[in-house]
């Protein structure tokens, strides 16, 4: 049986470049191929660390060209994927590569590391449960406009790239469409000696980078859609007020959490707990 060869997808770091695994070192120097998005950068990368692994350009304009060499490259052996920075696939190629790779029989194996979007998100200080990454906004006004408000109700903390030439006009049309309130989190130069993350409102910003201009590369953090409660009816109430007193919860106790949970208010929930216990039959006691 032949045994098939593994495509790496190495994460390399975005700034600093102590950021990245030993893991990633390891397969760099022991890969007989590594494909880079931009070989001039790569080849700092491995210069730094004294690694030797020959190279072959892999990006945006040259990947249909290049999928037979490297599918070729993995037939002889195994190889390397990484981008500028960051991870491989991340707003930049390799898609088609890995859906080829696969579509031979090869192995595809994932050596994570840093990436921006997720960086700025945990630092952002906004909800970092439950996010959409949505990569570069769209670089025509009616295009980022149409995008924004596709997804001004979702819940969810949003995250976009943006470039400093095009952020102040982005800024005003989050603005615009999410709202002004809005928090916002602006991420530039991350892991860099520069490095900034500035956190207010889309307001706040947008009046900030009015008066200082942007510079570098932004991760934007938005804070998800406020969303309202909805008030229970009053057979919802009734049916928790009846779980809670079956599980033998105080009606105290249990008019505050279900007061909470509910909309409702305390004093509203303590009566319908109250009449409820008045329409329970008596208990008695056994012998």
């Amino acid at each position: 049986m032949c045994l098939m060869s593994t495509l790496y997808l190495v994460a390399t770091p975005i700034g600093n470049l102590e950021d990245i695994t030993l893991r990633a070192l390891r397969v760099l120097r022991e890969v007989p191929l590594i494909a880079a998005e931009d070989t001039r950068r790569t080849q700092k990368l491995l210069s730094h660390y004294d690694i030797h692994t020959p190279l072959i350009s892999y990006h945006e304009h040259n990947k249909r060209r290049r999928e037979a060499r490297l599918l070729e490259a993995l037939a002889a052996g195994d190889v390397a994927l990484v981008s500028d920075a960051g991870m491989p696939l991340i707003n930049d190629p390799g898609a088609e590569l890995v859906r080829a790779a696969i579509a031979a029989g090869h192995r595809v194996v994932p050596v994570p590391g840093p990436s921006a979007p997720l960086t700025a998100l945990v630092a952002s200080g906004l909800p970092a449960e439950a996010f959409l990454y949505l990569g570069y906004l769209p670089r025509k006004a009616k295009a980022r406009r149409a995008l924004l408000e596709s997804v001004a109700g979702l819940p969810y903390t949003l995250i976009f790239l943006e470039t400093p030439h095009r952020l102040q006009a982005a800024l005003a049309d989050l603005a615009a469409v999410l709202g002004a309130a809005r928090p916002l989190a602006a991420a530039r130069e991350l892991t860099k000696q520069h490095e900034e993350i500035l956190r207010g409102t889309i307001g706040d910003l947008a009046a900030h980078f009015a008066e200082h201009e942007p510079r570098g590369e932004f991760t934007l953090v938005v804070g998800g859609a406020a969303q309202e409660k909805r008030r229970w009816d009053v057979a919802e109430v009734d049916a928790a007020v009846a779980a809670g007193l079956r599980a033998g919860e105080s009606p105290s106790a249990l008019a505050r959490r279900l007061a909470a949970l509910g909309g409702w208010k305390r004093s509203e929930v303590y009566a319908r707990i109250l009449q409820r216990q008045d329409d329970l039959p008596p208990t008695h006691g056994t012998t």
